[in-house]
């Protein structure tokens, strides 16, 4: 009986020692390859963005002006999972505002706050109107980029075969006409183990 009480406690103790230490913490590589599943990760975030930025500053559309300005709109989600696309927007038009070859409006993301800023700016008269930012004064944008991501899933009892395509558009505003276009497609494949194998 005496030998099961300090067994019991043995294990208490084991098991409060255990949950004491918490997990382990480790930084990883960003860009290292992420291939925990097959859904979309940020390995495909980042492969989209470098196939459509090295693409687009290289077409004539964009090399042929000064710094065009693009307006960079939405990527529609058309997939079965969740897809955060803005933060595929995000990482694309960081990447083409930082090559100096492109120049990208702020007014897809934050126009209620601009316009309250050029308000308080022009209307309070506490700011000094020699250097407040006159109203009207705001650059157009040359381009306008849209686009969407799809996938098709298939799956059988041990495979599952997941594809991604994303496909980008940059219209010139004055035309409407679609100066650029390309995609990116991306197949993941994921094999589950066999029972006792």
């Amino acid at each position: 009986m005496k030998l099961a009480g300090v067994v019991m406690c043995g294990l208490i103790a084991l098991l409060c020692l255990s949950c004491a230490t918490g997990p382990t913490v480790m930084y990883g590589d960003p860009e290292a390859t992420e291939t925990l599943t097959v859904d979309y990760g940020s390995t495909d975030l980042q492969m989209i963005a470098e196939k459509m930025v090295t693409s687009m500053l290289v077409h004539p559309a964009v090399t042929e002006r000064n710094r065009p300005v693009v307006f960079v709109g939405k990527v529609v989600n058309k997939t079965s999972e969740h897809i955060d696309t803005k933060a595929i927007t995000d990482k694309i038009r960081t990447a083409l505002v930082r090559s100096g070859k492109v120049r990208a409006t702020a007014v897809s993301d934050v126009p209620d706050e601009l316009i309250e800023q050029l308000d308080y700016m022009n209307k309070s008269g506490l700011v000094n109107p020699q250097t407040a930012a006159k109203i009207g004064r705001q650059q157009g944008w040359d381009f306008y980029l849209y686009g969407e991501i799809m996938s098709i899933t298939k799956r059988t009892t041990r495979v599952r075969d997941v594809y991604y395509k994303i496909t980008l558009n940059l219209v010139d505003t004055q035309t409407a006409l679609i100066e650029w276009a390309d995609e990116k497609e991306i197949r993941k494949g994921q094999k589950r183990k066999t029972f006792g194998l």
